[in-house]
């Protein structure tokens, strides 16, 4: 079969696609022919391993996943002895950042990991992008504990992450005030932002608004510069560790004081997550921004794109045509 490869750590060229043996599915596991993938953060922070503590889990000295792609939407090409929930021709999508291998034709996962049968209203390359960017706001979301009425700053609210954060939010009832580029603010506006400042064209920081819940989907803010804006047990939660990792730091310290507060929680996922995330899809609650697509072949110009830091919403790789 053909695969996105790479053998060890580095930029966008050190990936190469070639021929590699198709894996075979255990017992409780499935088999997906895979139609569609993306690259996205996930992916391009495993290749790279520029956070040296990524290769705990990758690898010390070289990947042990050499197909990457934790993103996938395709269908059961075969189902274990054991599997009752997926037969072959079932439609599905679903997450894997444990072994990967969304960009190849063919990938392996447990029948009760983060999989499922795919909405009726996506078709592959929609469905794909569902749940990356969306589990990590769902995550920092439940984290903040928000309800319905509470006032949320989203910054960086066209990225993959932030596009999914503020329809995840308005979801769960909150009032949403956006932070974006000039060229998005009319997509953002059409996710349900209650308010979208353009930082082109404005100061975010100098809005007289406090919220409950500053939620930083791109990690270019700072708590120290967003504390202002935060209530008096407001919450502050990046995608990233910040400069120096000060806010795992912080993470450590902030709650202790009673407070504001710096939250850095790790992200996880599971197969009700992936559910609940279809289920919003076919009621209308939820839709993936899609910015490109490129084919397996120009996988690497795909990274580079998505390491431009440009990107709106996510990149999709169409691994069968």
């Amino acid at each position: 079969m053909r695969a996105a490869i790479n053998v060890k750590y580095g930029p966008p060229e050190i990936v190469t696609v070639t021929e590699v043996e198709r894996p075979v599915p255990g017992d409780n596991e499935v088999l997906v022919k895979v139609i569609a993938s993306t690259v996205n953060r996930t992916d391009s922070g495993f290749r790279s391993a520029e956070y040296f503590i990524s290769r705990f889990w990758s690898g010390l000295v070289r990947p042990k996943n050499k197909i990457l792609g934790c993103e996938f939407a395709g269908e059961i090409e075969e189902a274990g002895k054991n599997v009752l929930s997926l037969k072959k021709g079932d439609k599905v999508f679903g997450y894997n950042d444990k072994t990967f291998g969304g960009h190849g034709e063919y990938l392996i996962t447990g029948e009760n990991d983060p999989i499922a049968k795919m909405p009726d209203n996506l078709d592959f390359y929609e469905a794909a992008p569902i749940v990356e960017g969306a589990h990590y706001a769902l995550c920092d979301i439940r984290a903040a504990n928000i309800r319905s009425g509470q006032n949320v700053l989203v910054y960086g609210a066209s990225g993959g992450i932030g596009s999914a954060a503020v329809q995840l939010l308005k979801y769960f009832g909150a009032n949403v005030t956006a932070v974006s580029n000039t060229k998005n603010v009319e997509l953002v506006r059409s996710l349900g932002a209650d308010i979208v400042v353009d930082y082109q064209q404005q100061d975010f920081t100098k809005t007289a608004q406090k919220f409950d819940f500053i939620f930083d989907a791109v990690g270019k803010s700072s708590f120290k510069r967003c504390k202002p804006l935060l209530t008096g047990k407001g919450i502050y939660i990046s995608t990233e560790l910040g400069k120096n990792a000060v806010n795992v730091f912080l993470a450590l310290f902030t709650p202790l004081l009673g407070n504001k507060k710096l939250l850095f929680p790790m992200p996880t996922i599971s197969k009700a997550d992936v559910i609940f995330l279809k289920e919003l899809v076919e009621q209308g609650r939820y839709r993936p921004v899609i910015d490109r697509q490129y084919p397996l072949e120009q996988i690497v110009e795909a990274y580079r794109y998505v390491e431009t830091g440009q990107k709106t919403g996510n990149v999709v790789i169409r691994i069968a045509s």
